[in-house]
């Protein structure tokens, strides 16, 4: 399809042309009647966390839904990956939970991926632990943020401008930031890597979602477990996921999402795999997660 003579800045353009091409093609799947917002967490670093909000949205957006990603780490890689400013001074979710501006003020259109928007995290996220430690409500600003947004809700009051998923991504750390998204998210979607220590330190992480359940949000049910890092050729990897489906059940995704450098590689150049190699297996795994979290909807 490329020739030799193309520069690798053409041959880019022209695939991520046929990225959006091929996205376009595919058929939707239908919406929900509400919007379903999922928390991406744990606090174990490494895990793909990051990797798999970025592309879940991505994908889910290339399916046909109206995606909106809260990044609420203050590294900013799913800024990063989703090719959105995030320096010092763009508005971002340090504005949305400590200043009190509203999604409408600090939301962003993705530039690579239609239907797609963006609440950038900013370095200044850094402090916000410590600057909220003295506000009323601390832990509900993300809720009230998303409470006071029209365009989630439910079908009948929303409309079709509605969001369909919310995917909030958080530091990999049970701190405030993650307890906002907690409270604020319905569902919850927890990425574990296909290793020997991927099981460990998740007991705290449930016990932590346990007692927001209790004291602060009813609703909050770990809806989604993603095995990701999945490598087919060692036994360690097939134990480790079979593991997981045995204790977790229903909530595991079947599709687990491969080990793959060009999942690895697409932040660097402020893509997402699903731009930046659709045709890879990391890209196809995305997009079968995605579908998967469409139609399989939340778990009682």
């Amino acid at each position: 399809m490329f020739d030799d003579e193309t520069t690798p800045l053409a041959r880019a353009a022209e695939h991520s042309l046929l990225a959006r091409q091929s996205a376009r093609l595919r058929p939707a799947l239908p919406r929900p009647d509400v919007t379903r917002v999922m928390v991406v967490a744990n606090q174990k670093g490494g895990v793909g966390k990051t990797t798999s909000t970025v592309n879940l949205a991505a994908a889910l957006a290339q399916l046909g839904q109206r995606v909106l990603v809260i990044d609420l780490d203050p590294q900013g890689n799913a800024s990063t990956a989703l090719n959105v400013e995030h320096h010092r001074g763009v508005r971002s979710t340090y504005d949305l939970i400590v200043d009190g501006l509203s999604l409408a003020e600090v939301a962003v259109p993705c530039p690579d991926v239609d239907g797609l928007w963006v609440v950038p995290a900013t370095i200044d996220l850094a402090g916000a632990e410590i600057e909220l430690v003295s506000v009323v409500a601390r832990e509900s600003r993300l809720l009230r943020a998303l409470e006071g947004h029209g365009a989630i809700g439910t079908a009948a009051g929303a409309g079709e401008g509605r969001f369909d998923f919310v995917l909030v991504d958080c530091p990999p750390s049970l701190g405030l930031l993650t307890l906002n998204a907690l409270v604020a998210g319905e569902e919850m979607l927890i990425p574990i890597q296909a290793e020997y220590y991927a099981l460990e330190g998740l007991g705290q992480l449930l016990e932590t979602v346990e007692m927001v359940r209790k004291h602060l949000n009813p609703r909050l049910r770990v809806s989604t477990i993603l095995v990701t890092m999945y490598d087919a050729r060692t036994r360690l990897a097939a134990g480790v996921a079979q593991e997981v489906r045995e204790h977790f059940g229903e909530q595991v995704l079947k599709t687990s999402i491969p080990r793959s450098v060009r999942v690895s590689e697409a932040p660097s150049y402020g893509q997402t795999v699903m731009t930046y190699d659709p045709g890879s297996p990391g890209a196809l795994s995305y997009l079968e997660a995605a579908r998967e979290i469409v139609t399989k909807g939340m778990l009682p």
